[in-house]
Order: C-alpha cells, then structure tokens, then sequence
C-alpha cells in the first residue's frame, strides 16, 4: 500500500552516483583531468628518478622538483576539492587558488620539460621523463583552459558565492540586515 503512494513521486536522487557531481568546486570531467594529472606528474618523477647519469644536472633536478611538486600538490587539490575537506581548511577562494595552481604548474612543467630535453643526452629513460613531463604539461594546460571555458576567469572581485544544496544563493546587503535588526529590536 505504501509503495504504491510513494512510488509516483519519489525519484533517484541523480547526484548520488560515484562521479556525478563531486563538489561545487570540481565538477566529473575535471576530477578525471586531475587525476591524470597526477598519473602523468608521478610517472614523469618515476622516470625521472631512475636516471642513473646526467651531463647537466641542474637541469634534471629542476624537472625532478617540478614533477614531484606537481604529483604531491595535485594530489592534495584533488583529495580537498573533491570531498568535503575543502571546508575545514578555512579557504574562501578555492577557484583562484585552483586556476593560478594550475596555471604555474603548467608553466613551470614547460619551462622544465624543456630546459630537461634540451640538456638530456638523449637516453631512454631521459626521453620518456621528458614525454611523459610534456605529456604532464598537456594535461595542466586543458584543465587551465576547461576552468576558463566553464567557470571564467576568477579575477573578478565580484564573484557571485557558489550554490550550496541546489537553492539559491542569497547574499543580503547589509541595509536589508539593518532594516531586521531595527524590527527585530522594536526600534524602526
């Protein structure tokens, strides 16, 4: 008899599934490019750990720095922006921190990739770091570019806040919040 009465009007909730909607921050297709980001940021610090000899080091130990800052910092974005740690760590500006994160790591992998590729003595195991880092950079630069293209730019100081629970955000001025506390207290 119950379910005969709740039947029509109870639906599945579609947000419940595993990878629909992670978080206001990180939405699925982006939760999938950060973690191919990871992916390629450890191999390309994988590899690059295995090289034995190198005739410019400097150059190895600046990919060395970028890929495993990348791979750990990446990995800690996407553990916070995609459960609900991103509310205790008592950041307001997830998107700015997100994109200009982004931005620099794929920057920085560019400047490393190359700078690596160029001073390699062209081994094996140094061209694969260097794909790999290339391959790394890549992936930063499409996750740069599907932020810009869905979100914006998160320059603008007048960002509208971010939608909680489905509802509609409502931001009061501070003269409707004057105007309640005055009934409020009896004075108008």
């Amino acid at each position: 008899m119950t379910s005969e009465v709740y039947a029509a009007t109870t639906a599945p909730n579609p947000k419940s599934s595993f990878l629909m909607g992670l978080s206001e921050h990180l939405d699925r297709n982006r939760f999938i490019l950060k973690v191919v980001e990871v992916v390629l940021s450890f191999l390309a610090f994988i590899l690059e750990e295995i090289i034995v000899n190198c005739i410019n080091c400097s150059a190895l130990y600046f990919f060395e720095f970028v890929s495993c800052t990348a791979f750990l910092f990446t990995l800690l974005l996407l553990i916070l922006l995609s459960t609900k740690l991103h509310t205790k760590v008592g950041i307001s500006c997830w998107a700015k921190l997100d994109f200009f994160y982004t931005a620099i790591i794929t920057i920085l992998f560019f400047i490393s990739s190359v700078t690596f590729a160029v001073n390699s003595s062209g081994s094996g195991l140094e061209s694969s770091s260097v794909a790999f880092g290339f391959m790394a950079m890549i992936a930063f630069a499409v996750d740069v570019f599907l932020f810009w293209k869905t979100r914006g730019l998160p320059l603008s100081k007048n960002e509208q806040p971010v939608s909680r629970n489905g509802g509609p955000v409502t931001v009061e001025t501070p003269e409707e919040t004057d105007k309640l506390n005055s009934v409020a207290n009896g004075t108008e």
